[in-house]
């Protein structure tokens, strides 16, 4: 069991890792043995995420998700199996942690007078340099 938040704990049964070959440090270790961690968790069908948060999760794990709603994080960061697979559940409670925040509801605001007038002071001045930049005419013509 994986608690993220006070209200969310994810089972371990909801969640596969696979240790794959690493690129990267390590030496001939890297071609002996798979420390690279790919954890795959279903959001879509996850019986433990309110509706809210997977599609809080789902907009912003961004290219993580495939199309079936499966959560992959590749985690290789350490040369070892067991600092990778910690180090994706890190990810993957954090990435829930981050989609269980409710987003602040943004509240209309109206331009200040201040505001207005130095647009319009702004304006006047640009109008003034682009008239300075016309010929002379002449009176005479």
């Amino acid at each position: 069991m994986i608690e993220i938040t006070s209200g969310i704990v994810i089972d371990d049964s909801e969640i596969q890792e696979v240790f794959i070959h690493s690129s990267g440090p390590g030496g001939q270790n890297v071609n002996k043995v798979a420390t690279t961690v790919q954890l795959r968790f279903d959001v879509a069908n996850s019986p433990s995420l309110p509706d809210e948060v997977r599609e809080r999760l789902i907009s912003l794990a961004g290219s993580l998700i495939t199309e079936d709603g499966v959560l992959i994080i590749n985690a290789r960061r350490f040369r070892t199996q067991g600092r990778n697979r910690q180090d994706a559940i890190e990810r993957l409670a954090e990435l829930i942690r981050r989609a269980a925040e409710k987003p602040r509801s943004r509240r209309k605001t109206r331009p200040t007078l201040a505001s207005k007038m130095r647009r319009l002071e702004h304006k006047h001045r640009r109008g003034e340099t682009k008239k300075l930049r016309q010929g002379v005419q002449s009176i005479n013509g």
